[in-house]
């Protein structure tokens, strides 16, 4: 199928209809934005002005597709339940929504044969508008020496209180000359608040706080705090408590160790 300029409306109405009474975002880019900060090594194989989209979890996702989710059918083993459901819904979405039509999807769990993440999360994020990636040279005059501070994404409206999901990538689709790169809010300007962000973000991740770097409109519900907090090994059983899986079905740890480095949860 040859290539073909499309409006943005055109993909990402669609799937905000199919996606965003299930508590997802969806925010477009095109490739070469995202190849653009990144060395050669980890760029994505499609032309400069292919049109993706990257997918976001919101809080209101545990409640509106999660758990209906486990109602609905439950879980296999060998898959982390949460990623079940993602590529469930996204999928889905992508089916109703674009039949025919070549969408190449990489969820945030997968790796590459070479132990590389298929897809940077926070850098999709970032250079879509979606939320603003903070890394350690973001702070002027870093105050740490020999201690290497990962990076973290800040939504401007659920703050730290949200997970990067998906990109899908629209291989015969490029965006216009028209779609201007927009610019990510940058929800903690001063140095002193990206300082305490990416040290309690390091240093103090259990205790959530710096998910709370701007007030939130809204956050996790104290369901949702209870499994994320819970050790993935102890989720199965957790999730069997609430009644919702057999005693033969379990989680995959890899999945959640993946998502810990992209960072975000």
């Amino acid at each position: 199928m040859a290539a073909s300029i499309v409006r943005v409306e055109d993909v990402t109405g669609p799937l905000q209809e199919c996606l965003s009474g299930l508590g997802f975002e969806v925010h477009p880019l095109k490739v070469g934005w995202y190849n653009s900060v990144l060395p050669p090594s980890l760029a994505l194989s499609y032309p400069d002005d292919a049109l993706a989209v990257v997918v976001f979890s919101t809080p209101s996702m545990f409640e509106k597709a999660f758990l209906p989710f486990l109602e609905g059918q439950g879980c296999g083993g060998g898959c982390d339940p949460i990623d079940q459901c993602v590529r469930q819904c996204v999928s889905s979405a992508v089916s109703q929504c674009f039949p025919g039509q070549r969408v190449d999807v990489s969820y945030d769990y997968e790796l590459l044969p070479s132990r590389r993440p298929r897809f940077l999360a926070q850098t999709a994020a970032h250079v879509s508008g979606g939320a603003f990636y903070y890394q350690q040279r973001d702070v002027k005059e870093p105050p740490w020496t020999d201690t290497k501070m990962f990076g973290v994404c800040v939504h401007p409206r659920f703050g730290g209180w949200f997970a990067i999901r998906a990109l899908l990538v629209f291989v015969d689709m490029r965006g216009g000359s028209d779609m201007e790169q927009p610019v990510p809010v940058d929800c903690v300007p001063s140095r002193e608040g990206r300082v305490q962000l990416l040290e309690a973000f390091n240093l103090h991740w259990q205790d959530w706080s710096y998910r709370d770097v701007v007030p939130p409109v809204q956050s996790y519900s104290q369901r949702q705090r209870d499994y994320f907090s819970c050790p993935p090994s102890e989720r199965p059983a957790l999730l069997r408590s609430w009644g919702f899986l057999q005693e033969n079905e379990g989680s995959d740890t890899t999945a959640e160790t993946q998502r810990k480095l992209n960072g975000h949860g």
